[in-house]
């Protein structure tokens, strides 16, 4: 969430960054109720300063003097009172209107329409090369007799699929692998809890605009399916006061649930784009001075999962057009997919200065004794973890179906070195 007194300090410079994110935003209710704010302070400060001044006057005024002028004071007063609860009523109506407005993006940020607008900033690796056209991951999954797409319809409906044997074990031992290489690198491991309450949500930016896409319980207790990790990890500091030195930095796993309700038609086949999936999340509470450094690092942390398990990848900068609503600087880490012919995501890492700490009453001290300050938040995926089971099978698989293991894995695999049909 944005603060109304800062927007107020530079509103011309905030709006025109806001208008960049792109023509969906409509931000002119936004703008005429800041426009009639501010010419209320100016005419509140006004009639204030001409009440104080009669005020100073009438100490030594003659009675007729102050029965005359007590009856315009006595309008002015109404005045003043009219005009301060027109300011509540504009006030309260942009707080409510605020919350569905996103972060300004960083001034680093490319300003573009969409993803056609983001910069590659590197890449690492080479793409593999084969003798055979390579396939897709689900039917390597399915030809491997590992992925079960059908029962999972019957149990559950689209976007859900079973993973069997050694599959459902690399999904294990990825998680393990990525949660062993974040604690490496000093993030302490949680495991939160998979459903929130709407002021969680609320906290991190997920409600109220993208109600949505969540799944939530129903009956008296409401309570909604976490979309991520990042959601019961940043509330883990909700109405805190951080007094340990920053950065703070978790690692958490969890199975994520999405509805998906902006997405039909896109994926609809394979492990791309589900109803549920697992993802190891990476979080930091940071100060602010030096959250766009942390977020460099907090890229190179889940770049170095995928350099590891020798996956070649890029490194996207997203524009201003195509960066989530929350975060003020996003890189999005794209895998290659030669069974696709196509990079696609597989960690988006954003920093999100103190919109969600100010939404959930994140704060820290820096001193003894200072006022406490908002700190800034980051996350992203260190990584998907279905993404990079796809990832493997399309980069590792051979010409009869059969796919190698990166040599990573081996040791969470118990010593198995590649996949063979069941």
């Amino acid at each position: 969430m944005l603060d109304l007194k800062e927007i107020a300090k530079n509103f011309d410079a905030v709006l025109a960054r806001l208008n960049a994110r792109g023509d969906a935003l409509d931000l002119s209710r936004f703008s005429a109720l800041f426009g009639e704010r501010k010419q209320l302070y100016v005419e509140l400060e006004a009639k204030q300063s001409k009440k104080n001044k009669v005020q100073e006057t009438l100490k030594t005024a003659d009675p007729e003097t102050r029965k005359t002028v007590g009856a315009e004071m006595k309008a002015l007063g109404q005045e003043i009172k009219d005009a301060e609860a027109r300011l509540k009523t504009i006030e309260d109506e942009l707080n409510e209107l605020i919350m569905n407005v996103p972060n300004v993006p960083h001034e680093s940020v490319p300003v573009g329409k969409d993803e056609h607008g983001n910069v590659c900033v590197r890449t690492w690796g080479e793409k593999p090369t084969f003798l055979f056209t390579p396939r897709q991951h689900f039917e390597l999954g399915e030809k491997l007799g590992m992925l079960d797409f059908e029962r999972a319809v019957k149990v559950s409906g689209t976007r859900f699929a079973f993973s069997k044997g050694a599959l459902a074990r690399l999904e294990r031992a990825l998680t393990a692998f990525m949660i062993d290489e974040h604690t490496k690198q000093g993030y302490l491991e949680l495991l939160p809890p998979y459903l929130v309450s709407r002021q969680s949500m609320t906290g991190t930016g997920q409600l109220p605009k993208f109600e949505a896409d969540a799944f939530k319980t129903a009956g008296e207790r409401e309570l909604f399916l976490i979309p991520t990790a990042e959601v019961p990890v940043t509330n883990y500091h909700a109405d805190e006061i951080l007094e340990q030195p920053l950065p703070v930095k978790y690692v958490a796993f969890s199975p994520c649930f999405r509805a998906e309700a902006g997405s039909a038609g896109k994926d609809t086949r394979g492990l791309i784009r589900m109803h549920q999936f697992h993802k190891v999340e990476i979080v930091k509470f940071a100060h602010p001075e030096k959250s766009f450094d942390e977020l460099e690092d907090l890229v190179k942390s889940a770049a170095e999962i995928l350099e590891k398990l020798g996956l070649h990848h890029r490194v996207m900068l997203l524009c201003t057009g195509d960066m989530g609503f929350a975060s003020a600087k996003t890189y999005d880490l794209e895998v290659w997919l030669p069974g696709q012919n196509a990079y696609r995501e597989i960690s988006s890492c954003s920093c999100f200065t103190d919109f969600q700490a100010r939404r959930a009453k994140i704060r820290f001290r820096e001193n003894k004794g200072d006022k406490p300050r908002l700190v800034h938040t980051l996350n992203g995926s260190g990584l998907a973890v279905g993404r990079t089971v796809v990832a493997i099978l399309e980069n590792y698989q051979r010409e009869d179906g059969t796919v190698a293991l990166p040599a990573a894995l081996h040791p969470y695999m118990g010593g198995m070195t590649e996949l063979k049909p069941l």
